[in-house]
Protein backbone atom coordinates (compact mmCIF):
# COMPACT_ATOMS: atom_id res chain seq x y z
CA UNK A 1 0.00 0.00 0.00
CA UNK A 2 1.07 3.28 -1.06
CA UNK A 3 1.78 5.46 2.07
CA UNK A 4 2.99 9.61 3.17
CA UNK A 5 4.88 8.35 6.00
CA UNK A 6 8.26 9.85 5.85
CA UNK A 7 10.33 7.61 8.13
CA UNK A 8 13.21 10.13 9.07
CA UNK A 9 9.99 12.30 10.27
CA UNK A 10 8.84 9.48 12.46
CA UNK A 11 12.31 8.65 14.21
CA UNK A 12 12.46 12.42 15.46
CA UNK A 13 9.06 11.77 17.23
CA UNK A 14 9.75 7.88 18.40
CA UNK A 15 13.10 9.61 20.00
CA UNK A 16 11.21 11.91 22.32
CA UNK A 17 7.96 9.51 22.83
CA UNK A 18 8.33 9.15 26.54
CA UNK A 19 8.56 12.81 27.17
CA UNK A 20 4.81 13.15 25.95
CA UNK A 21 3.17 13.73 29.19
CA UNK A 22 6.08 16.27 30.61
CA UNK A 23 4.91 19.80 30.39
CA UNK A 24 8.59 20.81 30.61
CA UNK A 25 9.93 18.41 28.48
CA UNK A 26 10.59 18.04 24.76
CA UNK A 27 6.74 19.12 23.65
CA UNK A 28 6.61 22.15 26.38
CA UNK A 29 5.05 24.15 23.44
CA UNK A 30 2.02 21.38 22.59
CA UNK A 31 1.08 21.79 26.21
CA UNK A 32 1.78 25.49 26.24
CA UNK A 33 -0.65 25.04 22.96
CA UNK A 34 -3.12 23.09 23.97
CA UNK A 35 -5.81 24.81 25.75
CA UNK A 36 -5.44 27.25 22.76
CA UNK A 37 -6.09 24.57 20.28
CA UNK A 38 -8.16 22.69 22.58
CA UNK A 39 -10.65 25.88 22.47
CA UNK A 40 -11.19 26.40 19.12
CA UNK A 41 -11.68 22.36 18.33
CA UNK A 42 -14.56 21.95 20.84
CA UNK A 43 -16.18 25.59 19.49
CA UNK A 44 -15.84 24.36 15.38
CA UNK A 45 -17.48 20.38 16.84
CA UNK A 46 -20.19 22.21 18.61
CA UNK A 47 -21.23 24.88 16.21
CA UNK A 48 -21.35 22.25 13.57
CA UNK A 49 -22.90 19.43 14.97
CA UNK A 50 -25.75 21.70 17.22
CA UNK A 51 -23.88 20.62 20.26
CA UNK A 52 -24.02 22.43 24.01
CA UNK A 53 -20.74 22.73 25.58
CA UNK A 54 -22.02 23.54 28.94
CA UNK A 55 -23.75 19.68 29.28
CA UNK A 56 -21.69 16.93 31.04
CA UNK A 57 -20.57 14.99 27.65
CA UNK A 58 -21.76 17.01 24.76
CA UNK A 59 -19.98 15.27 22.05
CA UNK A 60 -21.85 11.83 23.26
CA UNK A 61 -22.25 9.90 20.19
CA UNK A 62 -19.55 11.32 17.60
CA UNK A 63 -16.89 9.30 16.16
CA UNK A 64 -13.38 11.16 16.11
CA UNK A 65 -10.09 10.10 14.96
CA UNK A 66 -6.81 12.12 16.16
CA UNK A 67 -4.63 11.33 13.27
CA UNK A 68 -0.88 11.81 14.97
CA UNK A 69 -2.21 11.43 18.21
CA UNK A 70 1.15 11.06 20.15
CA UNK A 71 0.60 10.62 23.83
CA UNK A 72 -2.75 11.16 23.51
CA UNK A 73 -2.87 15.21 24.50
CA UNK A 74 -5.90 15.90 22.42
CA UNK A 75 -7.56 12.41 22.67
CA UNK A 76 -7.88 12.23 26.63
CA UNK A 77 -9.75 15.62 26.45
CA UNK A 78 -12.32 14.66 23.25
CA UNK A 79 -13.16 11.39 25.21
CA UNK A 80 -13.80 13.18 28.49
CA UNK A 81 -16.23 15.58 26.59
CA UNK A 82 -17.61 12.30 25.45
CA UNK A 83 -16.60 11.49 21.85
CA UNK A 84 -15.76 8.11 20.74
CA UNK A 85 -12.31 8.55 19.96
CA UNK A 86 -9.67 6.82 17.92
CA UNK A 87 -6.12 7.82 17.88
CA UNK A 88 -3.57 6.84 15.32
CA UNK A 89 0.12 7.29 14.95
CA UNK A 90 2.51 6.05 12.77
CA UNK A 91 5.48 5.65 15.84
CA UNK A 92 5.01 2.73 17.27
CA UNK A 93 6.63 3.98 20.75
CA UNK A 94 3.90 6.03 21.05
CA UNK A 95 1.12 4.08 21.16
CA UNK A 96 1.86 2.49 24.84
CA UNK A 97 2.75 5.64 26.08
CA UNK A 98 -0.64 7.36 24.99
CA UNK A 99 -2.25 4.12 26.25
CA UNK A 100 -0.65 3.63 29.98
CA UNK A 101 -1.83 7.39 30.59
CA UNK A 102 -5.68 6.60 29.20
CA UNK A 103 -5.34 3.89 31.60
CA UNK A 104 -4.14 5.62 34.40
CA UNK A 105 -6.73 8.88 33.75
CA UNK A 106 -9.73 6.30 33.62
CA UNK A 107 -10.29 6.58 29.68
CA UNK A 108 -11.04 4.33 27.11
CA UNK A 109 -9.62 5.26 23.78
CA UNK A 110 -8.56 2.88 20.69
CA UNK A 111 -5.33 3.63 19.78
CA UNK A 112 -3.83 2.57 17.46
CA UNK A 113 -0.31 1.80 15.45
CA UNK A 114 -0.73 3.03 11.74
CA UNK A 115 -1.43 5.68 9.36
CA UNK A 116 -4.54 7.46 7.43
CA UNK A 117 -4.07 5.88 4.25
CA UNK A 118 -4.17 2.47 6.23
CA UNK A 119 -7.45 3.87 8.02
CA UNK A 120 -8.65 4.64 4.62
CA UNK A 121 -8.22 1.64 2.83
CA UNK A 122 -9.95 -0.15 5.89
CA UNK A 123 -13.05 1.72 5.31
CA UNK A 124 -13.54 3.43 8.53
CA UNK A 125 -14.89 6.47 9.31
CA UNK A 126 -15.57 9.32 11.61
CA UNK A 127 -17.86 12.39 11.90
CA UNK A 128 -14.62 14.26 13.18
CA UNK A 129 -10.82 13.67 11.80
CA UNK A 130 -8.36 16.07 13.86
CA UNK A 131 -5.23 16.72 11.91
CA UNK A 132 -3.10 18.59 14.24
CA UNK A 133 0.98 19.82 13.28
CA UNK A 134 1.11 16.03 11.02
CA UNK A 135 1.08 17.70 7.21
CA UNK A 136 4.35 19.30 7.61
CA UNK A 137 5.75 16.02 8.31
CA UNK A 138 4.16 13.98 5.15
CA UNK A 139 6.15 12.64 2.19
CA UNK A 140 3.18 14.20 0.19
CA UNK A 141 0.74 16.24 1.52
CA UNK A 142 -2.05 15.90 -1.00
CA UNK A 143 -1.99 12.18 -0.92
CA UNK A 144 -1.96 12.41 2.84
CA UNK A 145 -5.03 14.76 2.90
CA UNK A 146 -6.69 13.06 0.43
CA UNK A 147 -6.88 10.02 2.92
CA UNK A 148 -7.86 11.99 5.79
CA UNK A 149 -11.16 13.30 3.36
CA UNK A 150 -11.59 9.41 2.53
CA UNK A 151 -11.28 8.83 6.81
CA UNK A 152 -14.58 11.61 6.93
CA UNK A 153 -18.43 9.95 6.51
CA UNK A 154 -20.82 12.74 4.48
CA UNK A 155 -21.17 15.88 6.46
CA UNK A 156 -17.78 15.26 8.81
CA UNK A 157 -15.66 17.88 9.75
CA UNK A 158 -11.73 18.02 9.89
CA UNK A 159 -9.70 20.02 11.49
CA UNK A 160 -6.20 20.72 10.68
CA UNK A 161 -3.47 23.18 11.63
CA UNK A 162 0.35 23.36 10.74
CA UNK A 163 2.95 26.21 10.00
CA UNK A 164 2.52 29.06 7.47
CA UNK A 165 5.84 29.29 5.16
CA UNK A 166 7.29 33.02 5.73
CA UNK A 167 10.68 34.39 6.94
CA UNK A 168 8.59 35.14 10.84
CA UNK A 169 7.97 31.32 10.47
CA UNK A 170 11.58 30.73 10.65
CA UNK A 171 12.33 32.75 13.07
CA UNK A 172 9.38 31.94 15.41
CA UNK A 173 9.28 28.29 14.68
CA UNK A 174 12.74 27.15 14.03
CA UNK A 175 15.18 29.39 15.35
CA UNK A 176 12.98 30.88 18.61
CA UNK A 177 11.69 27.58 19.27
CA UNK A 178 14.72 24.93 18.58
CA UNK A 179 17.71 26.52 18.41
CA UNK A 180 16.99 29.95 21.01
CA UNK A 181 14.32 28.53 23.36
CA UNK A 182 15.24 24.52 22.55
CA UNK A 183 11.54 23.82 23.20
CA UNK A 184 12.33 20.90 20.21
CA UNK A 185 15.30 19.42 19.20
CA UNK A 186 17.09 21.05 16.55
CA UNK A 187 15.73 19.68 12.84
CA UNK A 188 12.07 18.49 14.54
CA UNK A 189 10.84 20.82 11.56
CA UNK A 190 11.95 21.75 8.36
CA UNK A 191 10.97 25.47 6.43
CA UNK A 192 10.41 23.87 2.96
CA UNK A 193 7.85 21.46 4.15
CA UNK A 194 6.02 24.34 5.59
CA UNK A 195 2.67 25.24 4.16
CA UNK A 196 0.90 28.66 3.52
CA UNK A 197 -2.76 29.10 4.00
CA UNK A 198 -3.80 29.71 0.53
CA UNK A 199 -1.66 26.22 -0.34
CA UNK A 200 -3.70 24.45 2.51
CA UNK A 201 -6.69 25.22 1.19
CA UNK A 202 -5.90 24.57 -1.94
CA UNK A 203 -5.20 20.74 -0.95
CA UNK A 204 -8.17 20.25 1.15
CA UNK A 205 -10.12 21.92 -1.85
CA UNK A 206 -8.74 19.62 -4.37
CA UNK A 207 -9.46 16.31 -1.58
CA UNK A 208 -13.16 17.02 -2.24
CA UNK A 209 -13.57 18.77 1.13
CA UNK A 210 -14.98 22.29 1.61
CA UNK A 211 -12.37 24.68 3.96
CA UNK A 212 -14.66 27.46 5.66
CA UNK A 213 -12.35 28.55 8.19
CA UNK A 214 -9.08 29.79 9.05
CA UNK A 215 -7.61 30.98 12.15
CA UNK A 216 -4.45 32.03 13.38
CA UNK A 217 -2.34 30.49 16.94
CA UNK A 218 -0.45 33.88 17.94
CA UNK A 219 1.76 33.13 21.04
CA UNK A 220 2.56 36.57 22.94
CA UNK A 221 5.94 36.07 25.01
CA UNK A 222 4.81 38.86 27.19
CA UNK A 223 1.77 36.84 28.54
CA UNK A 224 3.92 33.33 27.75
CA UNK A 225 0.29 32.25 26.36
CA UNK A 226 -1.20 31.49 23.08
CA UNK A 227 -4.57 33.06 21.43
CA UNK A 228 -6.44 33.03 18.40
CA UNK A 229 -6.90 35.76 15.58
CA UNK A 230 -8.93 36.16 12.32
CA UNK A 231 -5.94 37.75 10.94
CA UNK A 232 -2.78 36.63 12.52
CA UNK A 233 -1.87 33.28 10.63
CA UNK A 234 1.87 34.46 10.12
CA UNK A 235 3.14 30.84 12.04
CA UNK A 236 0.65 29.05 13.21
CA UNK A 237 -2.91 28.71 12.27
CA UNK A 238 -5.63 26.27 12.08
CA UNK A 239 -8.49 25.44 9.23
CA UNK A 240 -11.58 23.75 9.50
CA UNK A 241 -13.46 21.85 6.40
CA UNK A 242 -16.24 19.99 5.58
CA UNK A 243 -17.70 17.05 3.67
CA UNK A 244 -20.39 17.60 1.79
CA UNK A 245 -23.40 15.48 2.95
Amino acid sequence: MQTTVDTAEIAKFEAMAAEWWDPKGKFKPLHMLNPCRLGYIADQVAAEFGRDLSAPRPFEGLRLLDIGCGGGLLCEPMARLGATVTGVDAAPRNIPVAEIHAAQSGLEIDYRTGTAEEMAAAGAQFDVVLNMEVVEHVADPQAYLDACAALLRPGGMMICSTINRNPKSFAMAIVGAEWVMRWLPKGTHEWHRFITPDELFALISKAGLQPVDRTGFVFNPLGWSWSLSRRDLSVNYVTTSLKAG
